[in-house]
């Protein structure tokens, strides 16, 4: 799920060495934590929040196969 969530990420901001993303895996869950550039938070958030939405959708589209919750947190 990290790898997926990096690989978009990567591919939308303009500082592709700044993105880091920390995967915190439970029993039930995962939290993956993106942190971007400040100046890339526009462009991964998008306006009024479309793009963040758009990749938590992906991500959980992914996570039902592994019978998995899965939470998106962006952080700048």
């Amino acid at each position: 799920m990290g790898e997926l969530v990096e690989f978009i990420a990567k591919s939308l901001v303009d500082n592709p060495d700044e993105v880091k993303v920390n995967e915190i895996e439970g029993s039930q869950s995962i939290i993956i934590e993106l942190r971007v550039a400040p100046e890339d938070m526009g462009k991964v958030i998008g306006k009024q929040g479309r793009i963040a939405k758009a990749i938590r959708t992906v991500v959980k589209a992914a996570a039902i196969k592994q019978n998995k919750r899965v939470v998106v947190e962006i952080i700048q």
